[in-house]
């Protein structure tokens, strides 16, 4: 390859999976990602645990992208890194790693805003999304509805004013015993479950914000009360449950949603984010497209959950920009877009 070419190292570390990717020219060429199965047994993330853990991972999962992409470290244009949110020593690995990476190859160090990464992961593979776009970035620690105008001017027009909806699956699946990360078990036992069987109250918030505290304290009432009559209730429902508590909450997130694109006259929407793996989110925002005259982007599964290669589609962009920072950055777990 020429030395014109734009090589980019990513590194991913701000909660729980510890990625690695290579980008040339804009094109991720790997996305690697070694998951964390410790914290099963605690059911959530232990952000010691976490930064042990990528500690252990980072060197062997630099050394296979480098490898699998065939590019020595000696040919990299720049080192791009997860600056924030997350966990804070999640993140100070992957900074720190970076840092000494672009200080001993002496070139550029590229910071990457965690959710930014997230909705520039529909510019790795077609279709892309033409501007401005709305996209629903919804994870285990955010729920926001951003419009993007272009590739690093975006701004956040709703979120959510406490728990996120990621956190609000993982909580209803504790509360019915589905062990962890208990979203995609919802996801999975919903699909042979009646949508319509229960029903749940909700917190109505202004405008284009969300909460997702109100319905977490119906759902363990609600759950508290029949238990009280019935003590293999959650065991005889469980499917019928799940189904009803994921209508609930994608019903909350797609009202919103339509409001914003009809506020800002936008018909190409996207999601991004953990949750939009959610096969009941998928589902339910195909039938709004249909009846809205959307045109609907979603990311290819292994660029929903947390992984490097989102790093480096975000990291290109800046990188053809010139947006460099020195070696006085630090890691900061609640940068906002």
């Amino acid at each position: 390859m020429p030395s014109a070419d734009i090589k980019i190292l990513a590194i991913e570390s701000s909660c729980d999976e510890t990625s690695a990717a290579i980008a040339v020219n804009g094109k991720v060429l790997n996305n690697i990602i070694a998951t964390q199965s410790v914290h099963e047994n605690y059911g959530g993330v232990v952000p010691e645990l976490a930064s042990r853990a990528h500690q252990q991972n980072i060197v062997p999962v630099v050394d296979e992208a480098l490898k699998g992409a065939e590019i020595p470290k000696e040919e990299l244009s720049a080192v791009a890194f997860t600056r924030g949110p997350g966990l804070m020593g999640a993140l100070l690995v992957g900074a720190s790693f970076a840092k000494a990476t672009a200080l001993a190859l002496d070139i550029p160090l590229i910071e990457v805003n965690h959710m930014q990464a997230h909705i520039l992961a529909h510019f790795i593979d077609d279709p892309k999304p033409s501007f401005p776009f709305l996209c629903l970035t919804v994870s285990g620690g955010h729920t926001q509805i951003v419009l993007v105008k272009d590739h690093l001017t975006m701004e956040v027009v709703g979120e959510t004013q406490d728990d996120a909806v990621g956190e609000a699956f993982d909580k209803a699946a504790k509360m019915l015993g589905l062990g962890y990360p208990g979203g995609p078990m919802v996801d999975k036992l919903a699909k042979t479950g009646d949508p319509s069987k229960f029903q749940f109250s909700k917190t109505e918030m202004p405008g284009l914000s969300y909460s997702f505290s109100g319905i977490k304290t119906s759902i363990l009432y609600f759950l508290r009360d029949e238990l009280k009559k019935d003590e293999n209730f959650i065991k005889d429902n469980v499917n019928d449950l799940c189904a009803s508590i994921q209508h609930a909450l994608v019903e909350m997130l797609l009202q919103k949603l339509r409001k914003a694109a009809r506020q800002f006259k936008v018909n190409q929407i996207a999601i991004a984010g953990g949750v939009s793996a959610n096969s009941g989110l998928r589902n339910a925002l195909s039938e709004m497209a249909d009846k809205e005259g959307w045109e609907v982007f979603i990311p290819a599964f292994e660029y929903c959950t947390d992984n490097a290669g989102m790093i480096a589609m975000a990291a290109h962009f800046k990188y053809e920009k010139k947006e460099f920072v020195d070696q006085s950055v630090s890691a900061l777990p609640r940068m906002k877009i």
